[in-house]
């Protein structure tokens, strides 16, 4: 099929590059110019592990170009998905300025049975908007579907080639047909291909990442009480994981969420639930939460310090908001940069991938080093903020030789606390007591 693919942000660039492998010719659009070019010339403009090489093999095989001419790219499709940015408002709500304007610039140009395909995460009604507008502008009905995204930055490529499920929401069946053979190389497991309402398939991506935002701030919160009580998450986690209708997966204790979803689209269904009357407690609640908990490694700093930092030097591991993606939106590390910089500490920060975005930020008020040891070297504690696999088995002897200080904040339960104490570092972590020998007890002093 001939696919246009309007946004080359994340969700466009890695659906775009995906169709394509699977045989599709897919031409990706964008109003950045620099961005276009460098796509052209095989330069990414994301991390995203495996993306780089699929996004080559395919503009080689000529299945995947990239341009700036919307117009030529749409009278030349059959599909045109939107993927363009819908970012928060400040009332929380989804701005939907840039995903309109492209409505009305693509609409003279649709072919007759064009297929528009809204993969933008947008509120309710969005495609119903779209189709009125589309109608109203050309005088004849346009097909417009809604197909939700559910990649995990860092794990894109596998999210799309092998899916749970793929929802589109429809107002013809003959739609909901071309849009599964169009996904059929995907579901060849027998994963299901779930045709709703255009209602249902915008409010299902909400409501699924609203679900996983919440059960990340529940087991935050029960891990805040946890250590008050004297008792260990991890052991409370296995307790009731293990219960089948619980499960393990999004209930591992941390610093909270960040990046492009999850913050925003929590935001984004409880301003919908307001516009509608609705008083939307629990998401108003996990929100909450969330931006409470990116400030549990500072309150812990507070207290080990005495509240005086000035002078100190502090590594830190970790800036991207999780592990195999060098996105920094929203990031738990970005809180406590700020209140090191504040408080008049010299933050030495590493990140396999987020060093450069985080640069952009913060110039000269940060020591950028290489490796994650060098962070260490002269610093009076360590502060971990994401799970990149490289921290998780350091060298704990070289660790001690290169810091001042022997002290432990880690926003991730990498480490066992016993183990901790035994390699002499106090040792701090989420929803545990605290660990302490004889020689960091001198050390936090």
């Amino acid at each position: 099929m001939k696919i246009a693919m309007i946004g080359t942000g994340y969700v466009g660039l890695v659906t775009g590059t995906c169709f394509a492998d699977s045989g599709n010719d897919v031409v990706c659009v964008d109003i950045d110019e620099a961005k276009i070019a460098g796509l052209q010339r095989g330069k990414i403009p994301i991390y995203e592990p495996g993306l780089s090489e699929l996004v080559v093999r395919n503009a080689e095989s000529g299945r995947l170009t990239f341009t700036t001419d919307l117009g030529e790219a749409v009278s030349s499709s059959r599909i045109v998905y939107l993927a363009v940015g819908t970012p928060p408002a400040a009332d929380g709500s989804a701005d939907l300025t840039a995903l309109k304007a492209v409505v009305d610039q693509m609409a003279p140009h649709l072919v007759d049975d064009a297929i528009v395909v809204t993969k933008s995460t947008v509120p309710v009604g969005t495609n119903q908007f779209i189709y009125e507008r589309l109608q109203g502008l050309l005088g004849r009905d346009v097909d417009v579907a809604s197909n939700p995204e559910f990649l995990k930055e860092g794990a894109a490529i596998d999210d799309f080639m092998k899916p749970d499920r793929v929802v589109v929401g429809v107002r013809r069946a003959e739609v909901a047909e071309v849009l599964n053979e169009l996904y059929r190389p995907f579901l060849r497991t027998d994963r299901p291909f779930l045709a709703m309402s255009p209602q249902s398939a915008e409010l299902t991506k909400y409501v699924a990442n609203a679900l996983l935002s919440t059960k990340i701030s529940f087991i935050n919160e029960m891990a805040n009480l946890c250590e008050r009580m004297g008792g260990d998450i991890n052991d409370v986690r296995r307790g009731i994981g293990h219960d089948q209708r619980i499960g393990f997966a999004f209930l591992f204790p941390g610093v909270g969420y960040g990046g492009s979803c999850f913050p925003k689209d929590v935001r984004a269904l409880a301003s919908m639930a307001r516009d509608l009357g609705l008083n939307p407690r629990i998401m108003d609640a996990v929100d909450e939460v969330n931006q409470h908990q990116k400030t549990v490694l500072v309150e812990k700093i507070e207290n080990a310090f005495g509240g005086d930092i000035a002078g100190k030097r502090f590594a830190v591991w970790g800036l991207a908001f999780k592990p195999r993606t060098d996105d920094i939106r929203e990031a738990p590390a970005l809180t406590l940069l700020n209140y090191l910089i504040e408080r008049g500490a010299q933050p030495q920060v590493h990140d396999p991938e987020a060093t450069e975005n985080i640069r952009e930020i913060y110039g000269s008020k940060l020591i950028y080093c290489e490796s994650a040891m060098d962070a260490l070297n002269g610093a009076d504690a360590l502060a971990i903020n994401t799970e990149w696999k490289s921290y998780h088995n350091p060298d704990f002897d070289e660790m001690k030789t290169r810091m001042n200080g022997r002290v432990v904040f880690d926003g991730r339960n990498l480490y066992e606390p016993e183990q901790m104490r035994q390699r002499g570092f106090a040792y701090h972590s989420i929803g545990r007591p605290p660990v302490r020998s004889a020689c960091t007890e001198t050390a936090e002093a």
